[in-house]
């Protein structure tokens, strides 16, 4: 440009994205840009004496071209077509064109290292990426069938492979590149400004350096208060080894042996030392397994490689003969010598390898193949030709439990992979199960606290961010959320990390896929002899986060922000869409030979050739998923498992035997929630157990109305111990065969019902139960005749087991102690309840035969064992008699008080059964006597009701009301008004609120013609008082001074209608002395005083019921 004011701004515009200039020689100088998606070098071109200059630009095109931007001018318009550059015309052009920025996986590619090392921030899937493109091409081209599933570790080995097989046939070039998997040490001084890499930041200019330094700025964030050396947003330099940097420890190749003698056998760990030059025991082990031991006649000196002694004292003892079992077959006879101080059980030295010439895989940790004079000497419980394989190293944080060792059988060596925890250890791959958090609308993030740690668990928290960083599942966040970190202890004591996600749940829309049923899937075992049990490693880990969610994980911590990139535990949504994802890759094999609880895994078969190869197709499709197991967890070809808490073989599903014993060494609860967790406990196996549900009922009966105080009454104990015994005692039940007919056996009591599922199986055939039931009656199934009660127990044990017995090949029979229920389907006339339970058993084929009682004990045990309502009834009263006011008294005929006929059986107790010729006389004894006043329909069969029984008692009542002469003369209907109703407020206590009024021209009697009523609106009590005439206001006020303020205290509201009495001046004066208010009613409305009239009117139909014969009785 010719214009010197474009010129400077071009400059400074240079300058602006972190141009630096640097004199390369007279005629030009060179600029290197460094900015997001490009690296550009600006050549400035100019001639002595000449007002022109030129401008050539390099830089990275997108799309990762290696062309380069010209800046048009002059007599490069030549150059610029020569190199097939872009015509440019403009500085706005220019800068599109250089802002543009590349994709994310060649920008990756094409990052320059500097002095930063790759490890920041790099997982292994971007170490192996980058370093697969590093290769030469035909190396490249090698190793394409491979994908990065391998690992880094493999890769480089294979690649290593591959290059010395292609140099040992070619002669490499003297401009070949050598790539060395491993980063070397770099024995060049260092420079004194570190180049970050290339990822949003720049290298400072020598004026922008110089500024800093002078005032006493970083070099590094450019803030004052540090330098470059303490700058908290620098990361730090790791410090790199001569050959390799270690991520991690080294582990000591062991393994678990048993160590046998007469007086015990246990399994320790154990060293394999080559360096060794004897077989040790450490001294603390031999003193507690009680090891005999001999004096060695030579004292021994262990030292290590530098020559220090290992021990402070000298080795003086060795054991007597022991059998050293390595694996499972693999069993020899060593002697240790006594090494004190040791931390290790188990030292394998020199001797026990040149003895038995083991050929190990150290990369895989096992034992490929034993020295000749093992066999058959070392395998006597084998054939010649079996090999022997055990694992070396099953070391694990999670859990001592995972230390122990279990051998893969050799038939499954090809799936070696699927049980190697490094591989297990990286992101897995997005799939279409992966884990979606969708949030219900309008939710609000989560914003947990942060927790103080201890020291131990400040320790456990940086191992875990650490390692948790270093295999991809978390990543810095900037996310709003933010849900609680913190740690909770293990049963061995360890620690382990939880994450507060109840906020996050609470917001969350569920997906409500089921679990499996797991006692239904049991019954699928039946005929099943062989057993091989897996366990996922990591399993919830195994699925990713969807793309776009991962911040709705986010956790803090106290030193940072984090969120997850796969499912992590403690999400609602975790076990549903865990289940479904394994139930999706197994679908063809579910109910065949495959079951699946989460990450358990159970394949079960009948013969072992069958079982091997089912074995192998679920091995292969975990492989194919990039699933993994805990071979530590995992058990194969077994007679017996356990599986979900149940102990399974071929013969039914029992109990664990570990869950017995816990229970039956349970303390007594001595709070509610000890009892609730016992209860919960027991729950889990009640159908295992006889009668559960009568059992427990004092038990549970303690829990009702959620007391705060847990009162253990003796019936309580009781239950508790035979509780306790029942699980002692329980059967094995077996596995349902729908190829055989069943039996139920059903029998009710006036507190449950129970039923048992049984079948004629084994050689010879034995009856054996399949399964139990019981149930606890509610309080309307308690009113029940027995006939109907025994009925219920067939319907419900015919739901509990419908999946079995509707459709079966066979006719099943009920067994049940009730005669009657055997002409079921012949009776011609059923109440609704049993016509709907006779359609319901339309569905089944099934007879129903008679039993009696006293031969019908399994059944009969389940109903009426320990049944509630033995307890003692308490006769104390709840009332003392001073508070009973008036209570009502009817005449009974005299038939009633004789003793009572003979009763059937539904009449229930504490009640009177009467004959048809009495009834008629009791109900109008009861509805017409003075005590009663001819009350309503309800009314009057309550009365009836608590004392007497017959069937159909409502109808005949109702049919008696219709009829009553009294009634229908004297009483009128009662409706509630149209409209809307104001009541009154409520009173807080009686006596507070009052409703007067009067009852006036009624006929002389005794001289008085008219009633004040006085109603207490709280209570509902009445004062009548009969008067000669109308009263004064005077006249009225002592009345309500006689009768109510003398026994019951002053008023706080009187409510009245507009009479001369209550609109007068004495009585608005005198009751506002007394503090009293008076309160009148809406005139021709007579509804503010409700209470009054209503009372009023009941008072007219009482009397006119009984005196309109002779109505000047009524006083």
């Amino acid at each position: 440009s010719s214009d010197q004011t474009a010129d400077n701004e071009f400059s400074r515009s240079l300058s602006g994205v972190g141009g630096q200039t640097s004199p390369n020689s007279s005629h030009h100088a060179t600029t290197t840009i460094t900015s997001t998606g490009t690296r550009s070098t600006i050549i400035h071109y100019s001639k002595p004496g000449s007002k022109h200059r030129f401008f050539a630009v390099y830089c990275r095109l997108s799309h990762g071209s290696t062309g380069a931007l010209l800046w048009r001018g002059g007599g490069l318009q030549g150059v610029l077509t020569a190199m097939g550059g872009i015509n440019l015309d403009s500085y706005n052009s220019f800068a599109q064109h250089f802002l543009e920025t590349t994709s994310a996986g060649e920008e990756l590619y094409h990052l320059r290292q500097g002095s930063a090392s790759v490890q920041d921030g790099w997982n292994e899937q971007a170490l192996l990426t980058t370093f697969r493109q590093g290769l030469e091409p035909n190396i490249r081209l090698m190793l394409a069938p491979h994908d990065d599933s391998i690992g880094l570790e493999r890769f480089i080995q294979l690649a290593i492979r591959c290059s010395a097989r292609v140099h040992s046939y070619t002669t490499p070039s003297s401009s070949t590149v050598v790539t060395y998997p491993y980063p070397l040490r770099d024995h060049s001084p260092p420079e004194p400004i570190p180049e970050p890499m290339s990822i949003d930041t720049r290298r400072l200019t020598q004026t922008e350096r110089q500024r800093r330094m002078n005032q006493g700025l970083c070099l590094y964030c450019g803030k004052s208060g540090h330098g470059i050396r303490d700058c908290p947003t620098r990361p730090p330099r790791p410090v790199v080894s001569s050959i390799m940097p270690m991520s991690e420890k080294l582990n000591p190749l062991t393994t678990v042996v048993t160590l046998t003698a007469e007086n015990f056998s246990i399994s320790v760990a154990a060293l394999i030392d080559s360096g060794s030059a004897g077989n040790f025991i450490a001294g603390h082990t031999a003193r507690q397994l009680r090891v005999k031991t001999t004096c060695l006649q030579v004292m021994y000196q262990i030292q290590s490689v530098t020559g220090q002694p290992l021990s402070k004292k000298n080795v003086t003892h060795q054991t007597a003969p022991l059998r050293l079992q390595t694996g499972l077959c693999h069993e020899g006879e060593i002697q240790l010598l006594v090494l004190e101080g040791s931390t290790i059980d188990v030292v394998l030295g020199r001797p026990w390898l040149a003895r038995h010439e083991p050929i190990l895989s150290w990369g895989m940790g096992e034992v490929l193949k034993w020295g000749p004079h093992c066999w058959p000497k070392c395998f006597p419980q084998l054939p010649l030709q079996a090999p022997a394989s055990i694992p070396l190293c099953s070391t694990s944080i999670e859990s001592p439990i995972e230390k122990q060792s279990v051998e893969i059988p050799p038939c499954y060596e090809e799936f070696n992979d699927v049980f190697c925890p490094k591989r297990a250890a990286r992101l897995p791959p997005h799939r279409p199960w992966d884990c979606a958090i969708d949030l219900l609308p309008a939710a609000q993030v989560p914003h947990g606290k942060i927790y103080p740690l201890s020291i131990p668990e400040t320790k456990a928290m940086e191992d875990y961010i650490q390692e948790a960083l270093a295999q991809g599942y978390i990543r810095p966040s900037t996310s709003p959320a933010a849900s609680s970190f913190f740690f909770v202890t293990k049963k061995d004591g360890g620690l382990r990390p939880c994450i507060d996600y109840r906020v996050l749940n609470q917001v969350t829309v569920q997906f409500k896929y089921p679990l499996p049923l797991v006692p239904a899937a049991l019954e699928k075992l039946r005929g099943a002899k062989i057993f091989t049990k897996l366990d996922l490693r990591s399993a919830y880990n195994l699925i990713r986060i969807r793309d776009g969610d991962e911040w709705k994980t986010a956790f803090i911590t106290p030193t940072g922000h984090y969120e997850y990139l796969v499912m992590p535990y403690g999400l609602v949504n975790a076990p549903s869409i865990f289940q479904n994802f394994m139930h999706e890759i197994f679908r063809d094999y579910l109910h065949q030979f495959l079951l699946v609880y989460i990450d358990d895994i159970l394949i079960y078969s009948s013969t072992l050739q069958e079982h091997r190869q089912q074995v192998k197709k679920v091995l292969q499709r975990l492989r194919e998923h990039h699933l993994f197991l805990k071979a530590e967890k995992c058990s194969f070809h077994q007679s017996s498992v356990q599986f979900l808490g149940y102990h399974i073989d071929h013969t039914g599903v029992k109990m664990d035997d570990g869950k017995v014993e816990a229970i039956t060494n349970w303390p007594t609860p001595s709070t509610v929630k000890d009892l609730q967790r016992f209860l919960g406990f027991a729950n889990f196996y009640r159908r295992f157990i006889n009668n559960y549900s009568l059992i427990t009922c004092p038990l549970t009966s303690l829990l009702k109305g959620k007391p705060k105080r847990l009162i253990w009454t003796t019936a309580a104990e009781h239950a508790f111990q035979n509780l306790k015994t029942a699980f002692t005692t329980a059967p094995i039940l077996c596995h349902p065969d729908p190829k055989l007919p069943f039996l139920v056996e059903v029998d009710a009591s006036t507190t449950g019902v129970g039923a048992v599922l049984s079948q004629q199986q084994g050689n010879p055939p034995q009856l054996r139960p399949c399964a139990y039931f019981s149930k606890k009656l509610s309080a309307a199934e308690r009113n029940y005749d027995i006939g109907n009660r025994e009925l219920l127990a067939i319907k419900l044990a015919l739901d509990e087991w419908r999946h079995w017995l509707e459709g079966s090949l066979h006719p099943f029979q009920v067994i049940t102690d009730h005669k009657n229920l055997q002409y079921l389907r012949e009776a011609k006339r059923l109440n609704p309840r049993q016509a709907r339970w006779a359609l319901y058993f339309t569905r089944f084929k099934f007879s129903i035969s008679y039993r009696p009682g006293a031969k019908n004990i399994r059944a009969d045990a389940l109903s009426r064992l320990h049944a509630f309502d033995d307890q003692p009834e308490s006769h104390e009263p709840i009332l003392p008699e001073s508070l009973f006011v008036n209570p009502i008294q009817w005449v009974t005929p005299p038939a009633t008080n004789e003793p009572a006929p003979e009763v059937t059986s539904e009449c229930p107790p504490h009640r009177r059964f009467i004959p048809p010729q009495e009834r008629i006389p009791l109900i109008h004894s009861a509805h017409t006597s003075v005590g009663t006043g001819h009350p309503g329909i309800n009314r009057t069969l309550s009365l009836l009701q608590d004392r007497f029984w017959w069937p159909a008692m409502d109808n005949d009542v109702q049919r008696y009301m219709r009829g009553c002469r009294e009634c229908a003369i004297a009483k009128s209907p009662r409706h509630l008004p149209a409209g809307k109703l104001h009541p009154l407020p409520v009173p807080n206590h009686p006596w507070s609120h009052l409703g007067v009024d009067f009852i006036t021209d009624l006929p002389p009697s005794e001289g008085n013609t008219c009633v004040c009523v006085i109603v207490d609106r709280f209570s509902k009590f009445c004062r009548l008082i009969p008067l000669k005439s109308l009263p004064t206001a005077w006249q009225t006020a002592t009345l309500l001074f006689d009768h109510v303020f003398r026994s019951f205290g002053l008023p706080e509201d009187i409510v009245s209608d507009r009479g001369t009495q209550f609109t007068s001046r004495v009585w608005k004066a005198f009751f506002k002395l007394l503090g009293v208010a008076v309160n009148l009613s809406s005139g021709y409305h007579p509804q503010t005083n409700g209470q009054t009239e209503r009372k009023i009117q009941e008072v007219g139909r009482f009397l006119r019921t009984f005196c309109h014969g002779h109505q000047d009785t009524w006083n």
